[in-house]
């Protein structure tokens, strides 16, 4: 990794101040039960209402990047909203009107999501091709960080501020030390936009270099491996989000834990994910494979579910099982659609996998407050399972549809260069006469590497200097 793409992932991965707040209600949410005088169902309103909005909104955030900010003014202006929103958030505690809660984490969600889209195209465009899995893992680390030590300072901060201020108005003045870390993020983004722009004039680089316009109407081009993508995105973070928003009380009942000894292991995951995510980024950029580490993962995360459901074992074991299969499958989902969707769509095709996951954890975080308050958390336990389940089923369809098709979304980093190679070789051969791609077939493929002429159509369709993976998305299975 260069000094200049260390500089800017160091920029990037400041941007997730975000998390900390995300979390915040998870980590106090006795407090916030007793102080604000909450049912259950109500609290977990406070994550579903940061969903509702990203259902349709983070989708047209993408295409926004795409097609009208572009990557660095979509990033300021997604991390002041994701500000207005916490603030709003706050206040609403500090006045005791409810309804101005959910009117901050709505804003302070229509601001974050759009905003992840906005990273992972940050790194797609730096690190495509080299480093990305790493990278995708590091990003995962560092929101980890963020959502670790909310879970680990916030019950400290709620009592030393409940000296000072009671019910309503402790939960307050919480929230807005919570704020200053996207303030923090905020910065950052300016500095990101800065150096980006001032690499772009240096390297005089071309982010689209073929010209290609976005379009809404893409969206009926994207393949099934894409769309299989989403349903994993919707049915395994809906059993790891939802979970951790309630697990605080689940191990202070089951386990009779104390509140910080809950805090404590409930953000067991997000502990285990800041140390792992990379490693495992690293271990996939080497191996490849994506397809059958997101299985292991899935498999992996229903083996921890059982654990913490059917069992009375230390809860530490099946909260470390779950953190090692979370890191794994953020490492290796993600950077599947970079693998899947050409680089000009990138934020349209981000932007629909925050939504379907956001509509997800939007109805099944409201389904999981009252399954919690009729029928307990054995059956919430239950209820992940079956959706991992789900997430299993669409990763085995993904990896056999991507087999049929002789795709390259399971292969090694060196099975994917001679696939691209004899993928060039061949729309080389078929663009002698002719200008357009559209008759290149995946099926065509041949045994053979031929350099001059791979590199010829690279030239010939604009991806001055690519590299192999430079080339995936146009030639994609």
């Amino acid at each position: 990794m260069t000094v200049k793409g260390s500089r800017i992932l160091t920029a990037i991965i400041r941007l997730e101040g975000s998390y900390f707040c995300y979390d915040n209600p998870g980590a106090l949410q006795d407090n916030f039960k007793k102080d604000l005088d909450l049912s259950t169902t109500q609290f977990v309103w406070l994550y579903s209402i940061y969903s509702w909005p990203n259902v349709i909104l983070c989708f047209i955030g993408g295409f926004l990047i795409d097609r009208v900010f572009g990557t660095r003014l979509g990033t300021i202006i997604y991390l002041f909203i994701l500000l207005i929103g916490q603030l709003l958030f706050a206040f609403g505690g500090l006045l005791d009107i409810f309804w101005l809660m959910i009117v901050g984490r709505f804003v302070f969600g229509i601001g974050a999501e759009s905003l992840a889209v906005a990273q992972n195209n940050y790194a797609v465009l730096w690190f495509k091709g080299k480093e990305l899995n790493m990278v995708f893992g590091l990003q995962l680390s560092f929101a980890r960080v963020g959502s670790t030590v909310n879970f680990m300072v916030m019950e400290s901060v709620y009592k030393y501020v409940n000296q000072f201020y009671k019910g309503p108005m402790c939960i307050g003045v919480v929230l807005l030390f919570a704020s200053t870390t996207c303030i923090m993020s905020f910065i950052c983004a300016l500095f990101l936009g800065w150096m980006d722009k001032r690499a772009q004039r240096i390297l005089r680089r071309n982010d689209n270099p073929g010209g290609e316009i976005a379009r809404l109407s893409d969206v009926k081009t994207f393949k099934l491996t894409f769309w299989m993508v989403s349903i994993i995105c919707v049915a395994y973070y809906v059993a790891i989000f939802p979970f951790i928003a309630l697990g605080k009380v689940f191990f202070m009942r089951k386990y009779d834990f104390s509140a910080e000894e809950a805090n404590t292991v409930n953000s067991i995951v997000y502990i285990i994910s800041a140390v792992a995510s990379p490693v495992f980024g690293l271990v996939i950029d080497k191996t490849g494979r994506n397809v059958m580490w997101v299985f292991l993962s899935v498999f992996v995360t229903i083996c921890a579910h059982s654990i913490l459901a059917f069992t009375f074992l230390n809860p530490y074991v099946g909260m470390t099982i779950m953190g090692l299969a979370y890191s794994m499958l953020a490492s290796s989902l993600w950077p599947l659609v970079a693998l899947i969707i050409p680089e000009y769509q990138l934020g349209t095709a981000y932007g629909i996998c925050q939504a379907v996951q956001n509509l997800g954890l939007a109805v099944i975080s409201m389904f999981a407050g009252m399954i919690v308050d009729h029928g307990g958390y054995f059956m919430l336990e239950i209820f992940f399972i079956g959706w991992l389940t789900i997430a299993l089923f669409a990763t085995v369809v993904m990896w056999l549809y991507d087999s049929n098709k002789k795709g390259n979304l399971n292969m090694t980093p060196s099975e994917r260069e001679q696939h691209i190679d004899s993928l060039t070789s061949i729309a080389s051969a078929k663009m002698m006469g002719s200008s357009s791609v559209e008759e290149i077939s995946p099926e065509d493929i041949l045994n053979q590497s031929t350099p001059a002429l791979r590199n010829r159509y690279i030239r010939r369709t604009g991806v001055e200097g690519g590299t192999a993976s430079d080339c995936e998305p146009l030639l994609d299975q």
